[in-house]
């Protein structure tokens, strides 16, 4: 087992559409394996992928049992999770390793993640027992961490070497990836001790010593680093790779940057979706699932918008006296909950990339207030020449002028400190600041309206 992705020319951004879909189906339902894989053959993997992905869950199931048809590892790769999950159901044992085979470890190992224990462990016991060894390792680390990222595959030789020693050996070995940028020196104890971009060994005489070429591993990624920070220290340094070492600062992989753009991909991905409630959902999961994930979010909005009427109800004289209060409440509401959910999008992206910190803390919670102010001014003069002109009540067009003012303030303020706060009891903000946001927003704008409109009447 090689462990290593071999891509091959393939012709990219290949456009399909439902008739091609319809093709396939058809080739499909008549068994004909072998149209569809010399198709897929002409495809970059990405693209048969897609179409893996627009059939049904019945022609996908029927497509992987087709006789003939071996799902190219380079295309399963590409799947989304929920479909490898889907599809994994449907291959066996020694299908699963023939595409584990064929594949980066770190691939390899994403993979497995998706097999239930049981399954896991036969497919494991079919691999030689240096493949378990290294899989069984990845998949002890946790999911989050950069061990799980890493390729075992690397190039890595010793400091005495010199530079016609070293081009010998990437020309002999076989066992190397296929794709490397940078070669890494190791001293006796296999320490990372230096690195080399292989531009550069190219361009240096053979008899040149690899030490006096190489310059000092700038960043030493452990095993255990959360790979959202991975993907931070890639994007700040702009690090074509980095080596991954353990406890004893032994080197035992690397990351490359495709791996980290994917963990960025998936982190804005899943960030957005949690602040909407979502949670990690995929186009392809079923109602039910769909539904479960939705629901906690869903309840909890729901006992947070009875709590928004309460505080409305408080104010049920003032509203019987002027009515009109009524109608401009949720316009107040509206902006207040925008404003903070702005502040509240903002503050968490900043808080992902560490870009908020304790000395800019109370720089950003100052320019907070001053957008707070100064939005609400403006929209303070909008909306009070909107009603002016509405209901010609100068005293209704002060209501909703300080009233503004005062929720967008808030709303700036709470956007910030409610991230921040769960962050520092380490909740992720992205899951749960929204409902608050929206929660406070919604009740200073209520609160504070009514408020004033009680004070003036």
């Amino acid at each position: 087992m090689t462990l290593i992705k071999k891509i091959k020319d393939k012709k990219v951004n290949f456009e399909f559409n439902k008739e091609y879909i319809k093709v396939v189906t058809d080739k499909i339902l008549n068994n004909d394996a072998t149209f569809i894989t010399n198709s897929f053959k002409e495809m970059h993997p990405a693209d048969a992928a897609d179409i893996i992905e627009h059939l049904g869950q019945n022609d996908r199931e029927n497509l992987i049992k087709l006789n003939n048809f071996k799902i190219d590892p380079e295309v399963f790769v590409e799947l989304n999770e929920s479909v490898q999950t889907e599809i994994i159901k449907y291959l066996s044992s020694d299908a699963i390793v023939r595409i584990l085979k064929n594949l980066e470890s770190d691939d390899a190992i994403a993979i497995l993640e998706n097999v239930d224990e049981k399954n896991k462990n036969s497919i494991l016991s079919l691999l030689p027992p240096k493949d378990r060894f290294a899989l069984l390792e990845g998949l002890s680390y946790p999911e989050d961490s950069a061990a799980r990222i890493m390729q075992r595959e690397f190039t890595a030789i010793p400091s005495n070497w010199s530079v016609g020693q070293t081009i010998d050996y990437l020309r002999e070995n076989k066992d190397l990836p296929e794709q490397f940028l940078e070669i890494y020196i190791v001293d006796q104890s296999f320490k990372p001790i230096g690195i080399v971009p292989s531009s550069k060994v190219l361009r240096t005489p053979r008899e040149s010593k690899m030490s006096s070429i190489m310059d000092d591993p700038t960043f030493l990624v452990p095993v255990d680093m959360d790979r959202e920070e991975v993907g931070n220290l890639f994007e700040n340094y702009n690090l074509n790779s980095a080596c991954v070492v353990d406890k004893n600062n032994k080197l035992v992989g690397m990351i490359t940057s495709d791996d980290v753009l994917t963990v960025l991909k998936e982190e804005a991905e899943e960030d957005a979706l949690r602040l909407a409630g979502v949670g990690d959902e995929e186009i392809t999961d079923g109602v039910i699932t769909k539904t479960k994930r939705r629901f906690n979010w869903l309840l909890l909005n729901l006992f947070t918008a009875f709590l928004a009427t309460y505080c409305i109800s408080l104010f049920g004289a003032t509203i019987e006296q002027m009515v009109v209060l009524a109608f401009l409440m949720p316009i107040v509401a509206s902006m207040g909950g925008n404003a903070g959910m702005q502040t509240l999008a903002v503050t968490v992206r900043t808080l992902a990339t560490n870009d908020l910190t304790k000395n800019n803390f109370n720089q950003n919670i100052l320019k907070e207030f001053n957008i707070g102010i100064l939005n609400g001014i403006i929209f303070a003069i909008i909306s009070s020449i909107i009603v002016q002109l509405w209901f010609q009540d100068i005293q209704l067009s002060l209501i909703i002028s300080i009233s503004m003012i005062l929720t967008m303030v808030v709303a700036g303020l709470f956007g910030i400190l409610v991230p921040v706060t769960l962050k520092k009891m380490n909740i992720d903000p992205a899951i749960a600041s929204s409902v608050f946001v929206t929660t406070i927003t919604d009740v200073i704008g209520f609160v504070s309206f009514l408020g004033v409109g009680a004070y003036f009447l």
